[in-house]
């Protein structure tokens, strides 16, 4: 069988089968992130096709990091996503006749601000975890391993990784919910 790496060199050489490849492995896991992100399968279909053209166009120079070329497409489709959803809320704001046309910045540099804040606190949460922890919360959240690529790569059950992300999960729920308690 051939590897993710294998595939995205080809593919990064113009081999169109060897992309085919790649996406026929990797759309159902693409479009379950898209899906959990958005608000209607459609959407999520959509995101998912354009997560795929956007790696198309950025295989050039691309140096796949691990054996999965996965992480990498889920973090494309979760900006993907994250732009989609940006752009739904300006249109339902426009539709409802809430904002002019100047609005829609303004309220992305507010939302800029809240996820930046929000992003702060997470970060000094992670970075007070235990290193296995942090490990855990990086491959799985960030990087987009399953439980069983995470505990392969850190020697811990799968059953354990999930266990600790759930708890981990939830520490961050709950230091967010504080921090936005009155």
């Amino acid at each position: 069988m051939t590897t993710d790496g294998e595939l995205t060199t080809l593919a990064a050489a113009g081999d169109a089968e060897a992309f085919r490849s790649l996406y026929r492995r990797h759309v159902d896991a693409v479009y379950r992130v898209a899906a959990a992100l958005l608000p209607s399968a459609a959407d999520a279909e959509d995101a998912t096709q354009d997560a795929f053209v956007t790696a198309w166009r950025k295989l050039d120079g691309f140096q796949l990091e691990g054996a999965s070329a996965l992480p990498w497409l889920a973090t494309i489709c979760r900006y993907v996503c994250a732009n989609r959803m940006r752009a739904l809320r300006r249109d339902q704001a426009l539709a409802r006749g809430v904002v002019d046309e100047r609005t829609p910045a303004r309220l992305d540099v507010e939302q800029d601000a809240i996820d930046a804040e929000v992003a702060e606190r997470i970060a000094r949460d992670v970075a007070a975890l235990s290193d296995t922890d942090r490990e855990i919360f990086v491959l799985c959240v960030s990087h987009g391993y399953a439980y069983e690529a995470a505990a392969a790569e850190l020697g811990l059950t799968s059953g354990a990784v999930r266990n600790r992300l759930s708890r981990i999960r939830r520490r961050l729920r709950n230091t967010l919910q504080e921090g936005n308690a009155p």
